[in-house]
């Protein structure tokens, strides 16, 4: 299946406004008075899309066929949903890319999760705590396994007297969207914690960059929420979670190898309740880029923050 990815977010656009048009045709037709409603609550004319010669959909009516809805899944959508630990089960490819976009599926005995990024249609991914490479592991001493209702994984680690927190995820770049820029996320837990007096997120290709290397372009990181400019600062997710950045990186062709994401906390003792759910890999925004650039961080083309 041939993909542009040089325009692949407009594709996506063009798709759901097209849908975005059909659910507008449906309610009027239901609701006779829908004429009537003040046209302050429609922000733009109901108008036929004219698609964009780089961007050709299945048909030039408004309506979107299921041709339209298979382009916006990844090429590999049917090896990804056969790795899932349930079935999947979906009628037309809309209910499966919609499906995709709004719950994670459990992939690989359960400790990844794969979804959609509903606006750019690109790939995400988490890796689960027992996927990660945890500091001290190995020591029931230092951490814990353990289980949270909130969680999409089984098992998830709390972390309590260590020294220091060190926690590394890697990703193939080859299972990622190509032509994209992706950050990379901690999402976690706070309960009888204080924040580490030094806390870091570092990015690095793994074939490429030695550790010395990739923590000279560390960014600061805040994991409870402060009054500061500089660094990242931990924000609550809608899962309940929070979730502080890592780090940003630009995919190409998936052809680097691993990316690895790290989080390394140090000058502390936890005594408690940092649990660590997993390290997500998703599409950024164009607003976290600004950011990053105005703070000035971005260190080269590649990994950037």
């Amino acid at each position: 299946m041939s993909q542009n990815y040089d325009n692949w977010e407009r594709v996506v656009e063009a798709v759901l406004r097209r849908e975005e048009l059909r659910q507008v045709a449906l309610y009027s037709s239901r609701e006779p008075s829908f004429s009537s409603i003040s046209s302050s609550f429609i922000t733009e004319p109901a108008t036929p899309i004219h698609d964009d010669q780089n961007i050709q959909l299945g048909t030039s009516s408004n309506t979107v066929n299921e041709t339209d809805w298979e382009r916006l899944l990844p090429s590999d959508y049917e090896d990804i949903i056969a790795r899932s630990v349930n079935p999947v089960a979906y009628a037309t490819k809309k209910d499966l890319y919609l499906s995709l976009c709004d719950s994670p599926i459990l992939l690989d005995g359960g400790n990844k999760s794969f979804q959609l990024d509903k606006t750019t249609g690109k790939k995400c991914y988490m890796i689960g705590a027992r996927e990660l490479e945890i500091f001290m592991a190995d020591d029931p001493q230092a951490l814990e396994w353990t289980s949270h209702k909130d969680s999409r994984f089984s098992s998830m680690v709390e972390l309590f007297l260590v020294p220091w927190v060190d926690i590394r995820g890697r990703i193939e770049t080859r299972m990622l969207s190509p032509k994209t820029r992706y950050a990379a996320y901690l999402v976690f837990k706070l309960g009888n914690f204080r924040d580490f007096e030094s806390a870091q997120g570092i990015i690095k290709y793994v074939k490429y960059d030695e550790d010395d290397e990739a923590e000279e372009r560390a960014a600061t990181l805040h994991l409870q929420p402060v009054k500061s400019k500089n660094g990242k600062i931990a924000v609550r997710r809608s899962d309940g979670w929070m979730e502080v950045q890592l780090g940003m990186f630009y995919n190409d062709l998936g052809e680097d190898g691993p990316v690895e994401a790290r989080m390394l906390g140090m000058k502390t003792y936890i005594t408690s309740g940092f649990i660590v759910e997993g390290i997500e890999f998703r599409p950024t925004t164009n607003a976290e880029i600004g950011r990053n650039r105005r703070k000035g961080i971005f260190s080269n083309l590649r990994i950037f923050g």
